[in-house]
C-alpha cells in the first residue's frame, strides 16, 4: 500500500518540511473539527494552495495529501450524516450501518497510520506513495513546472 522510493533529486530540508507538513495538516484538523469531515479536507486545500508553486518535491506530496482527504470526505461525510439521520430520526440502527461505521473506522485508522509514517518518512527527505493516490498524483503533478 505505501512504498518508500528514491525521488529523483535530494530534497532540501525546507522541502522536505513543507511536504511532511501537508500530511500533517490533516492530523492537526482533525483537533479542530473532528465530528465535521469537511474541516480536514479544507486544512489541506489551503496547505496545498499555499505551495501549489513549490518544488515539484513539495508539490507531488502536498497533491497527495489532498487526494487522501478528498476520499476520506466522501466516506467520513456520508457515515456522518447517516449518524445525524438515525439520531434525529425515526431510522433504525442496521447490520449495514454497523458494517459501514467499522469499515469506515478502519479506513480513517489505517489513513491515520499512513500519514504519520508519511510524514516522518519526508520530513527524512525519502519519497513515499501511496497504492491508488500516487499514480493519480503522478497525472496530475508535472515535474516539468
Amino acid at each position: 500500500m505505501i512504498a518508500t522510493k528514491e525521488f529523483d533529486y535530494e530534497p532540501g530540508e525546507h522541502e522536505s518540511e513543507k511536504a511532511s507538513n501537508s500530511y500533517l495538516m490533516s492530523l492537526v484538523a482533525i483537533i479542530a473539527g473532528l465530528p465535521l469531515p469537511i474541516i480536514n479536507l479544507i486544512a489541506t486545500f489551503a496547505f496545498y494552495m499555499g505551495n501549489k508553486n513549490g518544488t515539484y518535491f513539495v508539490r507531488w506530496h502536498c497533491t497527495q495529501a489532498l487526494l487522501s482527504q478528498i476520499s476520506m470526505l466522501f466516506v467520513n461525510s456520508y457515515g456522518f450524516w447517516w449518524s445525524v439521520s438515525i439520531a434525529f430520526t425515526a431510522e433504525e440502527i442496521t447490520n449495514k450501518y454497523i458494517a459501514f461505521i467499522l469499515a469506515a473506522i478502519i479506513f480513517n485508522l489505517s489513513e491515520f497510520i499512513a500519514t504519520v509514517y508519511t510524514a516522518i518518512q519526508t520530513r527524512k527527505g525519502k519519497h513515499v506513495t501511496w497504492w491508488f493516490y500516487s499514480e493519480i498524483t503522478n497525472l496530475i503533478c508535472k515535474a516539468n513546472k
